[in-house]
């Protein structure tokens, strides 16, 4: 019987143990392979599902806001013209009076300067008139000329004609002359 004991198992041909078929089976808890593939499987098609209905709303997404850009583009100048609107009913109301007066032409004319200043200050479009003295801003003012003055160097002498801006972006700069350096 010691015998029996002391002899050693032969080894499978590959040099592996041979084991036992209980463990060879999965657990009676543990899923098997085919059902853990088809599981993953199941997991990768709602991933990919997942997938393509993010990227498709990111593309209407996108295409939508390229329709608001477009849109804000071309009515960008809705609220200006719809402001300006008063004052062209002004001015073709002026023309069809049959016996004008100086007095009533030029109360016409501030009543419509008026609305047009009220346009103009709704849209932010603001005056650039730089007083005589003040320093020349290159961002702001054009000098067309440099005349001599008693003024100091560099500072606006005349304005020659106002100066426009948007918000804070320079539509059209004041046109103005400059002191000569002494």
């Amino acid at each position: 019987m010691q015998d029996q004991e002391n002899q050693e198992v032969p080894n499978q041909p590959d040099g592996q143990e041979q084991v036992p078929a209980q463990e060879a089976a999965p657990a009676a808890g543990e899923p098997s392979l085919e059902e853990q593939l088809s599981a993953t499987e199941a997991k990768l098609a709602e991933t990919h599902d997942a997938f393509m209905r993010a990227k498709a709303e990111a593309d209407n997404v996108r295409r939508r806001a390229q329709e608001d850009v477009s849109k804000a583009h071309k009515f960008a100048i809705e609220n200006f013209a719809e402001a300006l609107l008063p004052v062209k009913d002004s001015l073709e109301m002026a023309l069809k009076v049959e016996a004008p007066t100086v007095e009533s032409i030029k109360e016409g004319v501030e009543m419509t300067l008026k609305q047009l200043n009220a346009a103009f200050e709704r849209n932010k479009l603001v005056e650039v008139m730089p007083q005589p003295g003040d320093k020349l801003d290159p961002n702001k003012h054009q000098a067309v000329a440099v005349v001599p003055s008693e003024q100091e160097a560099n500072t606006v002498v005349n304005v020659l004609q106002k100066g426009y801006m948007i918000a804070d972006r320079l539509l059209r700069p004041a046109i103005v002359t400059a002191a000569q350096p002494k």
